[in-house]
């Protein structure tokens, strides 16, 4: 029996051995071949290629903000001083100014709360008040959802999200300023 025992395992030994052989000169190795297919980036609507920071313009306001294009974040924001929520009408409304930083333009807001909302942080909750703003981006004039932030430790005062980039855009984030 341990002859048996023995013989079986000189035979796998061998097997394993045979198999696991490198590749000599005489084999044949199959060669690694690239691709000769190209990548094609599928553009329905012919929608604008921009990149990851493009200016904005919050009218009636001349001067552009630079704004960080951020396709994580679902609704755009703006970097807002001097916010005041009031009455007017029996509706929520709320007063707020922006300042571009690089042109010193300044300019206050009065605009209607379409909405309150709770952003959730991993170590705390931030309240923002989500506004519809006149915009102009891309050379279209719009009108968009934007909240109203604290972003002055932040370099971009604007962000512009998902609410905006959604069939008008693509992001192609090796390009910036694609808009002129």
């Amino acid at each position: 029996m341990k002859r048996i025992i023995k013989m079986l395992g000189i035979a796998n030994l061998s097997f394993f051995l045979c198999c696991c052989q490198s590749a000599t000169k005489d084999q044949i190795v199959p060669a690694i071949v690239p691709s000769t297919q190209k990548t094609t980036v599928i553009n329905p609507g012919n929608l604008e290629i921009i990149g990851a920071v493009e200016p904005i313009y919050f009218l009636p306001m001349k001067s552009a903000f630079e704004a960080r294009i951020d396709t994580g974040a679902t609704t755009s924001s703006i970097d807002a001083d001097d916010i005041v929520e009031f009455e007017r009408d029996g509706e929520k409304w709320v007063s707020f100014k922006i300042t571009n930083r690089r042109s010193g333009e300044t300019h206050t807001f009065e605009r209607p709360i379409e909405k309150n909302l709770i952003i959730k942080r991993i170590d705390h909750q931030e309240h923002r008040i989500k506004v519809l703003m006149n915009v102009s981006f891309g050379g279209k004039d719009f009108a968009a959802e934007f909240t109203l932030a604290k972003r002055d430790k932040f370099e971009y005062q604007a962000l512009i999200g998902r609410n905006i980039l959604t069939g008008r855009a693509i992001v192609d984030t090796s390009l910036s300023h694609t808009f002129k």
